[in-house]
């Protein structure tokens, strides 16, 4: 691409702009990927040293849920705008921003003193990770101009993100035995450190500019908010208490408040002519019961190790390095599998799998072995790591390439939204009397996550374009 002499022009004691990377140049992807990955696991690592959290700041099974949940629900509301902002403020800024930020927050949550200060350490920790999983796609619409050589470096970046969800657990184990559950959020200092080394390697990204839709942006944390409120809440308060009824009030009121102004905006943070295409809408659907499926169980048997079995911390997140293997191993083989068979049939085949993983895991008790436990891992690691790198490839090639950054926003949003209620709903199924692992709840949450998945199943098969 030829630089004009005004973008040339360096002036006197300025520092000259980072030069653009050669051609297919790993140092956008590398970034990406890192960033992506480090926010990941902070989802998963914290649900192994959550039993050690309760220990030392003295928390009921709700604390543990908004532990987890707030950092997915604005992770989930403030990726709808944190899309549209990697578009208009460029890639790079916007990410460079997020990983600052995120940074930040991971140094808050490892000096909370409490649950109250963990929580909202939590919740400005999510809304930087929102920041980033956009942008760090973008970056890599941005950096790969040919089709193929895209489709590899989504690949590998969902691969990223997919193996730190399975690693996450074993990496939260062994840092809460080894140093404590603090040090899960420390691990985030060296990393976005790094981050923003390579980022000012990386060339500027174009912009485009349009209004901030805050009605829209504040009115999707209302509703997502209030709708955890009432799933997290009814389970410890009463389905019909007052503070229950009114949290869904807010949802439903919340929720039409959105769609409204995304209708009458006239540069929305969603635009809903994304949403009649087809492949989005059904995308969107599939990515939401995806992440309610493998984050539900990834939530549910890391107390189940540590609350039911009796393991350690590090017993229990040792017990999901076979899952780590397994999706890691997969990813990889998802491309291709694609390449041959067409991507609708890889996403519903992908579904098919994690749907019967969930029912698989249904007989699952305290005098279950250790063996068999592992071996009904197996289709869990695999559903889910066939069915996403495909998927999202689909969506990102649906969309115009200026709106990557939104397409993906509204992707993971709805996968982050999908993890955030399965986790709300099974910590609500979970307690039993006295705060008690209950067997019962475990396997109601598992039926409904596979009902669901069976359903977004068949709505692919039915919709999705033919390949």
């Amino acid at each position: 691409m030829a630089v004009t002499l005004a973008s040339a022009r360096v002036r006197p004691g300025t520092a000259p702009p980072p030069p653009a990377p050669r051609a297919g140049s790993p140092v956008p992807l590398v970034a990406a990927l890192l960033g992506f990955t480090v926010i990941t696991i902070d989802v998963t690592a914290v649900n192994i040293a959550l039993p050690d959290i309760r220990a030392d700041l003295h928390g009921g099974m709700a604390g543990l849920q908004w532990i987890v949940d707030a950092y997915t629900l604005m992770f989930a509301a403030l990726m709808l705008s944190a899309g549209a902002l990697a578009d208009r403020a460029g890639a790079r800024r916007a990410y460079a921003w997020g990983v600052g930020l995120f940074t930040a927050a991971s140094l808050a949550c490892a000096l909370a003193p409490g649950i109250g200060a963990l929580i909202a350490a939590r919740v400005a920790q999510g809304g930087a990770a929102a920041v980033v999983m956009p942008a760090s796609l973008a970056l890599i619409r941005q950096a790969y101009d040919d089709p193929r050589r895209r489709a590899r470096a989504i690949a590998l970046w969902t691969v990223g993100g997919s193996a730190a969800v399975a690693v996450g657990p074993v990496l939260g184990g062994l840092l809460t035995e080894g140093a404590g559950w603090r040090a899960v959020f420390l691990l985030n200092l060296p990393v976005g450190a790094v981050i923003l080394a390579l980022l000012a390697r990386t060339a500027r990204s174009p912009r485009r500019p349009a209004p901030l839709d805050l009605v829209g942006q504040v009115s999707a944390v209302l509703a997502l908010g209030g709708l955890a409120f009432a799933v997290i809440e009814g389970g410890h308060l009463g389905w019909t208490s007052a503070p229950v009824l009114a949290a869904a009030a807010v949802a439903v009121g919340s929720g039409a408040l959105f769609h409204a102004a995304e209708k009458r905006h006239r540069a929305p943070m969603v635009p809903l002519a994304l949403l009649r295409r087809r492949p989005v809408a059904v995308a969107l659907a599939v990515g939401f019961a995806v992440n309610a499926g493998f984050y539900g169980v990834t939530f549910l048997l890391g107390l189940y190790y540590q609350q039911l079995r009796g393991m350690s911390g590090v017993g229990a997140g040792l017990m999901f390095v076979p899952l780590a293997a397994i999706i890691t191993g997969t990813n990889l083989l998802s491309p291709r599998l694609a390449e041959r068979v067409g991507r609708r049939r890889v996403v519903v085949l992908g579904q098919a799998v994690l749907a019967l993983a969930m029912f698989v895991l249904l007989p699952l008790d305290a005098d279950t072995p250790l063996w068999l436990a592992l071996v009904l891992l197996v289709p869990t690691g695999v559903g889910g790591a066939v069915a996403v790198p495909a998927l999202t490839a689909q969506l990102i090639d649906s969309v115009p390439g200026e709106r990557a950054g939104t397409a993906s926003g509204l992707l993971n949003s709805l996968r982050q939204t999908g993890g955030a209620l399965s986790v709300a709903l099974f910590g609500a199924l979970l307690a039993g009397a006295g705060e008690t692992f209950s067997l019962p709840g475990m396997r109601v949450g598992l039926l409904v996550a596979g009902l669901t998945l069976c359903a977004t199943t068949a709505l692919a098969a039915w919709l999705l374009p033919r390949d």
